[in-house]
């Protein structure tokens, strides 16, 4: 009875994952990955269907740790929240803003991936689908707000997706543009001064 190479896997994900970094998902070649992983295309096509499947396998856990963080954010009742919770959800704080970019850069393959060479697989419409779902979760907190009497601002759902856009945009572009670390830092602090929520549209003065 023969034993199965365990080595397989994590050695034709790593091979897709360069691949797929260094040409996106339209250019790699399953040729490419197999003969830098040491393996047959058989061996591949006993794994996954074929080159979107493998895609999605590298990115598996990148896509689970983000929609993660989009779950702890989207809470079932608002109304549970104290007025200063609702109003710190738009504080832009350096320190909090600073841990989102930590746990980009600890997913910084998956996360490029996603966002710069997806083009042909499911994913390739993330950046938009990620901000919508964002945006939703900041819609319930600003209407939350304009119950309690703390929002000034009127703002519809499109123009309220267009902020966000733009907000995400500034947080996707480090890694599109592979900013060492030490520019994400940076990049952080200018960021913050920029989208400075609740002195600006959307928090009344308490």
């Amino acid at each position: 009875m023969s034993i199965p190479d365990k080595s397989i896997d994590p050695r034709l994900l790593d091979s897709a994952k360069a691949e797929f970094l260094k040409n996106g998902f339209l250019k790699a070649e399953l040729k490419t990955i197999c003969e830098n992983a040491g393996i047959t295309t058989g061996a591949l096509y006993k794994r996954y269907k074929g080159k979107e499947e493998l895609f999605c396998a590298v990115v598996k856990d990148t896509v689970d740790a983000i929609e993660d963080y989009i779950n702890k954010r989207t809470l079932p009742n608002l109304s549970e929240l104290t007025d200063d919770e609702i109003c710190h959800a738009w504080d832009m704080n350096e320190e909090n803003t600073l841990e989102l970019f930590k746990m980009l850069w600890k997913l910084k393959d998956g996360f490029v991936l996603l966002i710069c060479k997806s083009s042909g697989t499911r994913f390739e419409n993330y950046q938009h689908d990620f901000v919508s779902s964002m945006s939703e979760a900041y819609e319930k907190y600003y209407n939350e707000a304009k119950r309690r009497n703390l929002a000034r601002t009127d703002i519809t759902s499109k123009e309220l997706h267009v902020i966000c856009t733009s907000f995400w945009t500034s947080v996707y572009e480090p890694f599109t543009h592979d900013l060492s670390w030490k520019e994400i830092e940076q990049h952080c602090k200018i960021m913050c001064r920029f989208f400075n929520w609740t002195d600006t549209i959307l928090l009344a003065e308490r």
